[in-house]
């Protein structure tokens, strides 16, 4: 049996490769890797988020991105593209391709993804100087966990659940209902049976 030989790039030829290339792909290390298409509720929860936000932070100096930006993690030497991201910092803005300074990140679950979304990704994430909060929102049920730095550097963890529970993000004064972040999510076999759970109980 042959097997493919691995390829590791240097980030200059990572950056220069995508620029033209097709699909998006999140490097690492020299790895490099594509990203696959999204889902209906990913799309729509991470769309919801993104105009919140934009429309909160309307005539501020902060700016949100959606996933077509990337962010560069310079200690992990790593470019992720986040579903979702806020950078206030206007040395940003002289990146046309990626940003350096996101002060909030939030990626949107899929099964295949969870696992490096909550692991290896959160933590090159963390070695970002600028980055006070990070969310994982899931898909398949209403559920987000929220991480926030704390001042010992740590990460506190709170989960929002409720309908009608207010999810903020205190760094810029953001609030809104969990609701309003799924609205229009297409309902599934696993938020049925939370339905019923909930009914039942």
């Amino acid at each position: 049996m042959l097997f493919a030989e691995k390829i590791i790039l240097t980030a200059e030829d990572y950056l220069l490769g995508e620029e033209t290339a097709e699909i998006k792909h999140e490097y690492q290390n020299g790895e490099v890797w594509a990203m696959a298409g999204a889902s209906d509720n990913h799309v729509t929860i991470s769309m919801n988020l993104a105009l919140l936000l934009k429309q909160h932070l309307k005539n501020t100096p902060c700016r949100s991105y959606i996933s077509d930006m990337k962010v560069q993690v310079e200690k992990a030497n790593a470019f992720f593209y986040p579903d979702v991201m806020v950078t206030c910092n206007p040395k940003d803005q002289t990146h046309s391709h990626y940003k350096h300074y996101p002060v909030f990140i939030a990626e949107v679950l899929s099964p295949s993804t969870e696992a490096f979304d909550r692991g290896n990704k959160f933590n090159a994430y963390r070695q970002l100087d600028s980055l006070l909060t990070y969310w994982l929102i899931d898909t398949q049920s209403q559920r987000i966990d929220s991480f926030t730095r704390t001042q010992n550097d740590d990460w506190l963890l709170h989960s929002y659940t409720q309908t009608d529970e207010t999810a903020e993000i205190k760094d810029f004064e953001f609030k809104c209902l969990l609701n309003e972040i799924y609205e229009d999510v297409l309902p599934n076999e696993r938020f049925t049976a939370l339905d019923n759970i909930t009914e039942t109980l």
